[in-house]
């Protein structure tokens, strides 16, 4: 399974650039590591199995701090991904240009777009951010240092829902590597665990880069 996924990835990556996308070149988020240091930091990564112990659930991280004046952590990512972005007094969104980096979708609407925990709480959470205080969870949550939050086309997100890397990856083959970099270098910074199916698609997809 691995294996055609990435065939996948080598195939997709030399196809036809998406008619009036600007390039996909990592603006959306802090650039990743490497892929030599993220091999590196994927052979330090722990393998273990998810754990649910105690249940997760999404209150448990505190989501949209407020980062400068009226502008919260959503706000904060839509004018970081975005162009010629015009918010208003309450540091909302009106208009702008965005395209989606995982699936190079454009769009004027704001309302189009969310704000994806590229390793979802619920995914931090059974790998080890059960055992965080609330406000190391809040940190996470908020990330805007590490390549963690980016704005992607909202129904693309909600597919994406808690899978890991085993069980979604980006559509658009161009923007795997960098995915896939983003991911090892946030589970490493955070000491997240990965599962052993995890780490299998990790080792291929980071190996096909």
């Amino acid at each position: 399974m691995h294996l055609f996924l990435v065939l996948a990835v080598i195939v997709g990556a030399s196809a036809a650039p998406i008619p009036n996308a600007r390039p996909l070149t990592g603006r959306a988020l802090p650039t990743p590591v490497s892929v030599a240091t993220a091999k590196t930091y994927l052979s330090e990564l722990v393998v273990a199995a998810d754990s649910n112990s105690p249940a997760y659930s999404r209150d448990l991280f505190k989501i949209w701090d407020t980062i400068s004046g009226t502008c919260d952590t959503r706000e904060t990512v839509l004018k970081r991904d975005g162009t010629s972005v015009v918010t208003d007094s309450a540091c909302k969104a009106t208009s702008g240009n965005w395209v989606s980096p995982y699936d190079g979708v454009a769009t004027t609407l704001a309302s189009d777009l969310d704000i994806d925990h590229l390793v979802p709480l619920k995914e931090a959470w059974l790998s080890g951010a059960r055992n965080w205080t609330p406000a190391q969870r809040e940190a996470f949550a908020n990330d805007l240092t590490r390549p963690q939050l980016v704005a992607v086309t909202d129904n693309l997100n909600q597919s994406k829902g808690d899978k890991d890397p085993a069980k979604f990856v980006p559509p658009l083959a161009s923007y795997v590597c960098t995915y896939i970099r983003a991911w090892i270098q946030v589970k490493h910074f955070y000491a997240l665990t990965i599962d052993s199916a995890e780490k299998s698609a990790l080792t291929s997809y980071i190996n096909a880069c």
